[in-house]
This record gives C-alpha cells, sequence and structure tokens, in this order.
C-alpha cells in the first residue's frame, strides 16, 4: 500500500501486477481508488522457482503493460517506498535526461533498515544503489532474481539521482521475519527442499547475526506515518557491536566509512560521467 502510494504522485499511470493469491491483496489495492491504477492479474509458473528467477518474470509482465508513449518507466518493489521530499529531484532527473537517449536508467541510493525503523544496515551486505528508474524500451528486462536490469544482455547505462529509496523488507516482529525468510527461500530454492530445510524447520528469525547497524536519524516518509506508529515490538542494537566475518570485510568497511567510497563494490549498471 505504502509503496504504491509513494510513486502516485510521480507516475501517469501504475501497473500493479496481482499474484493468484488467497489472501486480502486485491481488495487492499482496490481500496487505494485512484484512476491511476491499473491492476493486471498474473499466474506465477512455479517451475522457475530457482534463484529468483520467477520475480524477474513477474517483472517483465509488469513491463509489458506499461504505455508505450510513456518515457520513463518507475519500477519499486512492494517493501520500498519513496520520500516525497525526493519529488522534486527525481522529476528534475527524468526531465533532464528525457532526450538524452545514451541514458537507460536512473539510479537511486538506499536506506535499509533493519529490525525496526530505527536502524539502518550500513555494511556491504546491503546494495548501496540501484536502478529504479528505465527509459521504456522493450528490449530491457529484469535481471536474475529483479536486482537489476539488462538491456540485449549487457548493463543499462545510467544517471544518478540525489534520492533514496526506502527499503522495510526487514523491519517486521521475529514471527513476521521468519515468515519472510521462508517465503524467501522457497522462491529461490522451491523445487530443492532439502537445501532449504533448515530455514522451513527453524521457529523464529535471529536478527542478532547482523554484522552492523548504524542509527538513523533523518525522516520516513509521510505515507509510512500510521505503520510505524502501529508497530507492536521492541527492537535494540548495540550500534558500536560489529560481526564481520573476515578482517578484509572489517576493513572495507572501515575505508567506506572514513573515505565515504565503497571499493571494489559489483555494480549492476553503467555509470555514464
Amino acid at each position: 500500500m505504502e509503496s504504491i502510494r509513494s510513486i502516485l504522485p510521480l507516475c501517469d499511470e501504475v501497473i500493479v501486477s496481482v499474484g493468484d493469491s488467497e489472501d486480502e491483496t486485491l481488495a487492499l489495492i482496490e481500496s487505494i481508488n485512484s484512476p491511476k491504477i491499473k491492476i493486471f492479474h498474473s499466474v506465477w509458473d512455479d517451475s522457475l522457482k530457482e534463484g529468483g528467477r520467477i520475480l524477474a518474470v513477474e517483472t517483465d509482465k509488469a513491463f509489458a503493460h506499461v504505455n508505450p508513449d510513456s518515457t520513463w518507466a518507475f519500477y519499486i518493489q512492494a517493501d520500498e517506498v519513496l520520500n516525497e521530499n525526493d519529488y522534486d529531484a527525481i522529476r528534475a532527473a527524468m526531465e533532464q535526461h528525457k532526450d538524452d537517449k545514451r541514458v537507460e536508467g536512473l539510479l537511486f541510493r538506499y536506506h535499509h533498515f533493519y529490525g525496526s525503523y530505527d536502524y539502518l544496515g550500513d555494511s556491504r551486505t546491503w546494495y548501496n544503489q540501484e536502478i529504479r528508474i528505465v527509459r521504456n524500451l522493450k528490449d530491457i528486462r529484469s535481471y536474475n532474481d529483479a536486482q537489476g536490469f539488462r538491456i540485449n544482455g549487457r548493463k543499462l547505462r545510467v544517471k544518478p539521482v540525489n534520492a533514496y529509496i526506502y527499503h522495510y523488507g526487514w523491519v517486521k516482529d521475529l514471527l513476521h521475519a521468519m515468515n519472510k525468510w521462508k517465503n524467501t527461500a522457497k522462491l529461490y530454492h522451491g523445487n530443492h527442499p532439502e537445501k532449504i530445510k533448515h530455514v522451513i524447520e527453524a521457529e523464529w528469525f535471529d536478527y542478532s547475526g547482523i554484522d552492523s547497524l548504524k542509527h538513523f536519524t533523518g525522516k520516513h516518509p509521510a505515507v509510512m506515518k500510521d505503520r510505524i506508529a502501529a508497530r507492536n515490538w521492541e527492537f535494540e542494537h548495540d550500534v558500536n557491536k560489529k560481526k564481520f566475518k573476515s578482517f578484509s570485510k572489517k576493513l572495507l568497511y572501515w575505508i567506506e566509512q572514513k573515505m565515504g567510497k565503497r571499493l571494489f563494490d559489483y555494480r549492476n549498471y553503467k555509470l555514464i560521467r
């Protein structure tokens, strides 16, 4: 709900692909009651549950419904939210680059929340930038597990936007975090239950294994106000305690914190200078 509502002010239309589920997803989306929303129904192919490939296939289905007259397509996942304070910067970037056909996508920075709305993951465990706006070219395809995009097999050429995606996927109480972990495991290894036996049989999610967190001192998107107020669990973490698995990870983290640069990072895109 919050994801969709957060992008509505930026979009002429919002394509929502609804899977063949048995919960209240469809009713919730319809309750937003916006003429911009166009709902399409999809049946997921369970045979593609290996490496999360099914997520890219479903993304491509939704992208195919985007109006061909549109210049840009904003891709957002269900646990991601835009902050209204970034609307102007996003609009400006889309306008600035709309006629520059070299630019095939726009790159966003990320806030990855963990455990609660008060902590951010700040290590290399989390990707720090990703494409979330792509030019409306039908040769563009979602890549791997819908993490990024490719066009004719190569990385997209992109320009950065001074805006953040607020990622809340790991902000849940222990039970719901456990359910997310199990569902994710099934999406990636659903055809090989022996690989995820330890996940399926687990009773609680362990938040304590994270390598590094920091306090979030900014302002959450306005659409998140009610959800944050309804939080019914507590999560506390000593941000001074770090649990890096190797000296190299610890060193690279230290360099990033001191210099503001992430060295030797994998880039799922090609930056245009």
